[in-house]
């Protein structure tokens, strides 16, 4: 799982660089448009949680401690909780949403495996 939380890392922060400048031009789309959508603010958040998921990651890889899959967790959670429902007209979140749905698994199978160890 060390090499998942690194690669997963490295991916997510590099990838929050493009949901962030994707989530400016859908907020601007919604600006000018004036239709009430949130999908440009939505995407930001789930930007900030990627970016901070993936610092987490990188940072907790070698810890034997459960805080940090945790902490991955509620981070990567929270991302795909706003992702699938404030999408709106930005339906590259889904995409970005579903990438965090995935690390947010992996991260519940590592806190799984290191119960599995504790016994």
């Amino acid at each position: 799982m060390k090499t998942w939380k690194l690669v997963a890392g490295i991916l997510s922060i590099v990838l929050c660089l493009l949901v962030m400048l994707q989530s400016c031009a859908a907020g601007a789309v919604n600006a000018i448009e004036e239709n009430g959508q949130v999908s440009g603010s939505a995407g930001l958040i789930v930007a900030i949680m990627m970016l901070s998921g993936g610092i987490t990651s990188i940072a907790t890889r070698s810890s034997d401690k459960k805080g940090g899959d945790i902490a991955l967790i509620v981070l990567f959670g929270i991302a795909v909780v706003f992702g699938y429902l404030l999408a709106g007209n930005y339906s590259d979140l889904y995409i970005w949403a579903t990438w965090c749905l995935v690390n947010s698994v992996l991260a519940v199978v590592s806190l799984r495996r290191k119960k599995e160890r504790d016994y």
